[in-house]
């Protein structure tokens, strides 16, 4: 046999062993009983239970609070419930009026005018303003207040060169028509300007409770928020209670008095609890219960589309990444997504080859090699890795980051797995708790090859583009590339939405070449929901207000 029939002999080999593996890691054994919760909603189905409380599954520990700072999703899901956008959400995805009665968009698309509602209160009783939105934009941008995201806000005139310390804040390209009238600027036409404020970093804080508590302003005790909830406590590695906030301009809308978020990093314990009626809405499932499930808790099981990327992040900013494109395609060719999307997650998601999945109005790029057989992609992904100095006798060592989970362990050891077979790769896994990664994978110090997801801030290509422009605070991979960033730069502009769309396609196909990230696979949203949770929709963003669900009796 010669060597190149024996590579592949192994190759097949290792794949069917990987699928049994994974196939057996999916089992089904000792999962509990199907159950029978009895009559929901009394007689009638649509009677209200007498104790209003919801408890979340809400994944990993918040990093904070502060809406300006905040970048996961963690964060995000209590923030929606704490703080009310100019521009809010239907619970099925769709943009509507939030603190913001309406609005009105000049003709060239650089204007924006704000009407917002008299009615509006902040937690305290005091009347939500334009000042409290122009301070708050503000302080986003500030370079002081050290945002993670600040480059989101860009858009709004003048913002880049105050969070790059060229101009004053006063200069942003917001004013107070009147207390009740908002004025925004843009430095160009933005079609996805009114999902952009929906994000935190467009959120209002409460002026005079920062002024007073500085970065405590976020705390129990201290945050004025003027959402639907207000923050009663927060017991870290446990849990976060909100409570109703009395003053919401629509409060008599809301049902529910209580919410309980859990932070729960582990996939079997939240379905362990969720089996015992602790947790009445889980933020994913354990993926070798998702067979189980499916059958036995369909009614309970709901499953959609997501606006999110899963991928592998390499800082091409140290060795061995530094200045190696074609190594780092080798690695990409290496992954078989299908085994991945098919035998591990399982859920629906779909393999990814390009970086943008597919959204209203953009055609999603792939390279060229995603087409050719898992032969040629070895093949090729083989000789690229010679190419770049490696082999038999010099091995490529690196380290894989991921944070604490089980399915991002198994998903791990699955990709090492399959570097070690194509390539000779030895790869060593480091788990870290979520603030620690996040910060770790931050600093890029001692960061190689690294676990991540991108969730859309709004539904648009150009969300996830902007997150591999260079001077983006959360481009981790530490990649810069002036044609990149020059095609951004005129996507931005553009008004003529084709042209725009052009211009980012071919921005995606530099990065694709270059690959300073490795994309694996789109998501799908998965969540159990009791069947006396109510109001529950799932829409692209995955984001569910708890103003919109009530609990019926059960």
């Amino acid at each position: 046999m010669t060597s190149i029939a024996r590579r592949r002999a192994q190759i097949a080999l290792f794949v069917t062993t990987l699928v049994a593996l994974l196939i057996n890691a999916c089992s089904n054994n000792g999962s509990p009983a199907p159950r029978d919760y009895g009559e929901i909603g009394g007689p009638s189905g649509t009677e209200l239970a007498a104790a209003q409380v919801l408890h979340k599954d809400n994944g990993a520990e918040p990093q904070t609070l502060d809406p300006h700072r905040a970048t996961g999703v963690p964060e995000g899901n209590i923030l929606r419930d704490l703080y009310e956008p100019l521009v809010m959400e239907a619970p099925d995805g769709t943009l509507i009026p939030g603190a913001a009665s309406g609005w009105q968009i000049s003709a060239d698309g650089l204007r924006y005018l704000f009407t917002l509602r008299p009615e509006g209160r902040w937690s305290n009783g005091d009347p939500v303003t334009a000042h409290d939105f122009i301070f708050s934009l503000r302080r986003a941008v500030d370079p002081a207040t050290l945002s993670g995201y600040a480059s989101i806000l860009y858009p709004i005139a003048n913002a880049e060169e105050i969070n790059n310390g060229l101009q004053p804040v006063a200069n942003l390209g917001v004013r107070a028509v009147d207390d009740y009238t908002l004025e925004i600027l843009l430095r160009g036409p933005t079609p996805y300007f009114t999902g952009l404020l929906n994000h935190s970093m467009a959120y209002a804080v409460h002026p005079p409770s920062v002024q007073e508590h500085g970065e405590r302003f976020a705390r129990a005790g201290n945050l004025v928020g003027n959402g639907a909830y207000v923050l009663k406590d927060w017991v870290v590695q446990s849990h976060i209670e909100l409570v109703r906030n009395e003053k919401f301009r629509d409060n008599d809308s809301t049902t529910i008095d209580t919410v309980f978020y859990h932070a729960l990093e582990n996939s079997d314990a939240v379905f362990k609890r969720y089996r015992a009626d602790e947790i009445d809405l889980t933020q994913g499932v354990p993926s070798k219960q998702l067979e189980w499930i499916r059958t036995n808790m369909a009614d309970e099981y709901r499953q959609s589309t997501y606006l999110g990327s899963y991928y592998y992040g390499l800082n091409v900013t140290r060795e061995p990444f530094k200045g190696q494109p074609g190594l780092r395609r080798a690695l990409s060719m290496a992954i078989d997504r299908e085994i991945i999307t098919e035998k591990l997650s399982g859920a629906g998601e779909q393999p990814a080859y390009g970086w943008i999945p597919p959204v209203q109005g953009y055609e999603p790029q792939r390279p060229e090699w995603a087409d050719w057989s898992r032969e040629q992609r070895h093949a090729e992904a083989r000789r690229l890795y010679t190419e770049a100095g490696y082999g038999d006798d010099n091995p490529l060592v690196v380290e894989i980051l991921y944070n604490t989970s089980q399915d991002h362990k198994r998903i791990a050891i699955a990709i090492s797995s399959m570097w070690k077979q194509v390539l000779g790769v030895e790869t060593r896994l480091l788990n870290q708790e979520w603030k620690v990664f996040l910060q770790t994978r931050a600093t890029r110090f001692t960061t190689q090859a690294f676990r991540a997801g991108w969730i859309g801030d709004y539904n648009d290509a150009y969300t996830f583009a902007e997150l591999m422009y260079s001077n983006n605070e959360q481009n981790d991979s530490g990649w810069v590339n002036a044609d990149y960033d020059r095609l951004l730069n005129d996507a931005s502009m553009e008004r003529d939405l084709q042209k725009r769309a052009l211009l980012m396609q071919e921005a995606e196909r530099i990065l694709l070449f270059e690959a300073p990230i490795i994309p694996i696979y789109f998501y799908v949203s998965k969540h159990l929901v009791k069947p006396w949770v109510g109001g529950f929709v799932p829409n692209i963003m995955d984001h569910v207000y708890t103003k919109d669900l009530y609990i019926l009796k059960h």
